[in-house]
């Protein structure tokens, strides 16, 4: 497998601040890739260089086994953050327009398919500017991917949908590396981009921190993390040894263990003190990573 992608030595500066700093990254095709990071860490960024809209200080970025250039945005679909599109038009001639701007044939045809697939055929007819903003982004989506871009590139695809029009997304998403496409996209969510991505890059202060399947990052941090549960109640966690770190979510409690911490040991002391219906060792989520790349300087233990 090739790489679609392949950024050396990339750095971009804003005035003094390091937006990124000496990146180097390479995205095999037919993968989805995902990038994750805090807010202003250099994600966007990234795929504006990408994209060829901001030029790298130094270093280099490929694509398609060449030097990037404005010739080949035309293979790429780009979904930028901020949206934008002819809001007075009609919906679906908009979208017939950016798929005749795209070189699909039988425009009305297609147009008639995505309006049916994400449940727009009823506003077919209406101006965008009347549209509510979670049905604007699903037009967004739908001109991004209409010609079916070798590579796709979504900055936060699913920011504000709700889970039915976000599932619709990622079902589209899946569909078109099945059918050949590259996928990159931003998120924050992170139990997103465990379950769809082959690989995951994080970047923090200009920085690549993580990059690699959710199995390899995992395996960097080993298993030193205990998920929790009790009948009832909240666990008490009054008096154990060895807890650095609890991540409460409501009914289960995710520990993470100082070092050289037996687990048995906390299993006793929880015994004593809890009903447990839950006890396992497993290896950080990928919420957890990012939580200890993201914000290391806070040592309280529940969060």
């Amino acid at each position: 497998m090739s790489d679609i992608i392949e950024i050396q030595g990339v750095t971009k500066t804003f005035d003094h601040h390091v937006a990124v700093d000496d990146l180097a990254l390479k995205v095999p095709e037919r993968s989805i890739y995902g990038f994750i990071g805090p807010n202003g860490s250099g994600k966007t960024t990234t795929i504006r260089m990408i994209m060829n809209i901001l030029y790298p200080d130094r270093g280099s970025i490929r694509i398609f086994g060449r030097e990037q250039s404005g010739s080949q945005i035309a293979r790429i679909g780009y979904l930028p953050e901020e949206r934008g599109l002819y809001r007075k038009m009609r919906l679906r001639e908009l979208i017939q327009f950016h798929a005749e701007l795209k070189g699909v044939s039988n425009t009305g045809k297609e147009a008639d398919y995505w309006l049916e697939r994400f449940d727009l055929a009823p506003w077919a007819k209406k101006k965008l500017e009347t549209l509510s903003k979670g049905m604007s982004q699903k037009v967004q989506f739908i001109v991004t991917i209409i010609d079916k871009p070798e590579l796709v590139i979504l900055d936060e695809p699913f920011s504000g949908l709700d889970p039915v029009n976000a599932e619709l997304i990622r079902e589209v998403i899946l569909d078109l590396r099945k059918t050949g496409s590259t996928v990159i996209f931003s998120t924050h969510d992170m139990t997103v981009a465990e379950k769809m991505c082959d690989f995951i890059f994080m970047i923090y202060r200009g920085k690549k921190v993580l990059d690699g399947t959710l199995q390899s990052i995992q395996e960097q941090f080993g298993q030193d993390t205990l998920r929790v549960s009790v009948a009832e109640g909240a666990v008490d966690f009054s008096g154990i040894d060895g807890i650095d770190r609890v991540h409460d979510f409501g009914r289960l409690q995710e520990v993470r263990l100082k070092p050289g911490t037996d687990p048995q040991q906390v299993l006793a002391g929880l015994i004593t003190r809890n009903r447990l219906t839950r006890f396992e060792m497993a290896s950080p989520s990928l919420e957890d990573i990012f939580i200890r790349i993201a914000k290391p300087q806070r040592n309280d233990q529940n969060e």
